[in-house]
């Protein structure tokens, strides 16, 4: 039905929900108190809240969006001049999917797993468009990963896969920045170290926004491409995923109780710099685009 976003007009104000629509952000909560002349509620203030607000929530801002009609840049704002939120700022869960394409298994000599390989992030790691990716003192081999992401929006568990879509709300661009000198370990049999090689402050840039299901009933035809400066470094469709989301989420789900603004990563294409060396340094542009969604763009800053 539409684009969800968190942003502020600037910095300094207040976070709150808004709408991308004809390249306007339409401001929900300034939009609301424009018609009804009251306080808005909760819903348009945190977008996990909205999530779980279900079905009475997104009615809700198909009804303040038909009647704004003709009024919308009384309550807008260009995309270009607002502050940017991760579109889901404190998920419960963020999981992601290790060797999820066959070509980028190929590329880092690793055969695909008989099953989803699933690891996670926390919510430190999480920030959104054009805001700045520390470049950590901790690493000097910091990588990309383009990535849809799908957010959950119902509670579930033991989801068969052929109900995964009623727990679906969305989807999303995800970036996985990855540490690999401290990715993989130089003692066995301990495994790789997931926490430093992947969770470290601002690695995982997601947004601009939450396209709902209805606008993409089909996920696999989307088109994931990543740039550095303006050259392609990864560029294939989300059909190659080895595993597909209903098998994801129904294997996720098998014992674990999936929230609504929980985020799960399925997985990178082909072409990240582990593969081919070519590392990201302080003043890279990343740009992370899925077609009908969006391009998420961010800055390496160097932490100082």
């Amino acid at each position: 039905m539409v684009k969800i976003l968190l942003f502020s007009p600037n910095p300094n104000e207040f976070k709150r929900v808004g709408v991308y629509e004809n390249n306007k952000v339409i401001d929900l909560v300034k939009a609301y108190e424009l018609l009804y002349d009251a306080k808005p509620p909760n819903w348009f203030y945190d977008t996990k809240d909205l999530i779980e607000g279900g079905d009475g929530a997104m009615l809700m801002i198909k009804t303040i969006l038909d009647n704004l009609r003709g009024n919308e840049d009384k309550v807008s704002y260009d995309p270009e001049k607002i502050f940017y939120y991760p579109p889901i700022t404190n998920p419960e869960k963020i999981f992601l999917l290790a060797v999820n394409y066959k070509a980028h298994g190929k590329e880092t000599n690793n055969e695909p797993p008989k099953e989803p390989y699933i690891f996670t992030k926390f919510s430190n790691a999480l920030i959104g468009h054009n805001q700045p990716i520390l470049y950590p003192k901790a690493s000097n081999k910091v990588d990309y990963e383009v990535e849809l992401a799908v957010i959950i929006g119902k509670k579930g568990k033991y989801i068969r896969k052929e109900r995964v879509s009623d727990y679906v709300f969305g989807y999303t661009v995800f970036n996985d920045i990855s540490y690999r000198d401290k990715q993989f370990p130089s003692e066995m049999p301990y495994g790789m170290r997931w926490v430093h090689g992947k969770g470290m402050d601002t690695g995982a840039p997601m947004g601009p926004w939450i396209v709902t299901k209805d606008e993409i009933p089909n996920p696999y035809e989307l088109r994931l491409t990543l740039r550095v400066n303006g050259e392609v470094r990864q560029d294939a469709y989300a059909e190659d995923m080895i595993f597909k989301i209903d098998e994801i989420i129904e294997y996720l789900s098998n014992g674990i109780t999936l929230k609504p603004g929980d985020v799960i990563s399925t997985g990178t294409p082909p072409g990240v710099g582990l593969a081919s060396g070519k590392f990201l340094k302080a003043g890279d542009v990343i740009e992370a685009e899925i077609s009908k969604i969006g391009v998420l763009r961010n800055c390496l800053v160097k932490e100082e």
